[in-house]
């Protein structure tokens, strides 16, 4: 039998908490023998929850916690005050090693501030990342920094490469991954300061496969396999790629159902239809994961329904299967730095 993945997922995070949460865990291990789940947060609620599903008991665990971090609230006030909150626990069991990942839909800046004091970065890292599948013309792409550092240095887009690089080739099984870095021209010289004082470092990087600049335009057609960028150019990229998604398949919906033809035709065309609409659905693809850290936490959507949990807890397999923490640890070893 396979070794047992040991995912806690922050029940009480996020706008459809504590219920999708839950759903989702008891979607993950009816799907997969080798997944338990650790649930944290308000024990009554989710045992209701869970009262009214069918799963193999023994692959949930609930830890009680009293405490819940809000939306709005201060990530650090939060963070420092609320050591009874359902994300600082799940936390703590990741840093002591009673769980292999977190998986939380909870509010991002309490994630990314709680990630760093909590669980603590990989000796050698600057910054951690988010990174975010992208669906693309030719499959994949990882685009990092997605949402964690707005205010990123040089030193740390390289690091964010050789991040993704590692991520690319272990877990989706890409060789050798090309790298970009988003810009708004092709050339070199072009970009804001940032951009051009991080190409050359990139271009000097021995342990990426560094192929030049990325536009907007190219991204959906996968033109590299990672991206690099600070996080406020990458979070537009995700919610624009989002918005584009969503409304074309709103668009194509609502036209299909215009005309009696059309609807004809539709029902013709739904079975492929359906599968083509699929790959461009970012939730298939699992949650964000913050690399760069000691143990493993993923991030999805606030608004995260039970398929998009349930995907997220399962990515968390193969993460700890390829040994993606050891791997960047690896990496960025003080001796690998200066040598």
């Amino acid at each position: 039998m396979s070794e047992i993945t040991k995912v806690v997922v922050d029940a009480m995070g996020g706008d459809n908490a504590p219920e999708q949460l839950v759903k989702g865990a008891v979607e993950a291990v009816n799907r997969r023998a080798d997944i338990k789940v650790i649930l944290t947060g308000d024990k009554e609620k989710i045992g209701t929850i869970l009262a009214s599903e069918n799963y193999p008991t023994d692959k949930i665990e609930v830890v009680h916690t009293s405490e819940v971090i809000g939306t709005a609230e201060s990530p650090v006030a939060a963070i420092r005050g609320k050591k009874d909150s359902s994300l600082v626990v799940a936390m703590g069991l990741v840093k002591n090693g009673e769980a292999d990942a977190l998986v939380t839909a909870g509010n991002t800046g309490a994630v990314l501030v709680g990630s760093q004091l909590v669980v603590g970065r990989i000796k050698g890292v600057e910054r951690a990342p988010l990174a975010v599948l992208l669906p693309t013309a030719k499959g994949l792409s990882l685009l990092l920094d997605c949402g964690a550092n707005v205010d990123a240095r040089s030193s740390h887009l390289v690091q964010f490469a050789q991040m993704g690089s590692i991520y690319m080739e272990h877990i989706m099984g890409v060789k050798n991954p090309t790298v970009g870095i988003v810009n708004n021209g092709a050339e070199e010289e072009k970009g804001n300061a940032l951009v051009k004082e991080t190409f050359p470092l990139l271009r000097e990087c021995k342990e990426i496969n560094f192929v030049g600049s990325v536009e907007a335009r190219e991204i959906p057609a996968g033109a590299v396999d990672v991206m690099v960028c600070e996080a406020f150019v990458g979070n537009v990229i995700l919610k624009l790629t989002e918005g584009v998604a969503k409304t074309l398949m709103d668009t194509i919906k609502k036209g299909l159902m215009s005309t009696t033809r059309s609807k004809i035709g539709a029902m013709l065309a739904k079975p492929a239809l359906k599968k083509t609409l699929k790959t461009f659905d970012i939730s298939e693809y699992g949650g964000a994961p913050l690399l760069g850290l000691r143990g493993l936490v993923v991030k999805t959507h606030g608004s995260a329904m039970a398929i998009e949990v349930a995907n997220s807890i399962v990515q968390c397999m193969k993460f700890k299967e390829e040994k993606i923490s050891e791997r960047l640890a690896a990496a960025f070893k003080p001796e690998n730095k200066e040598s």
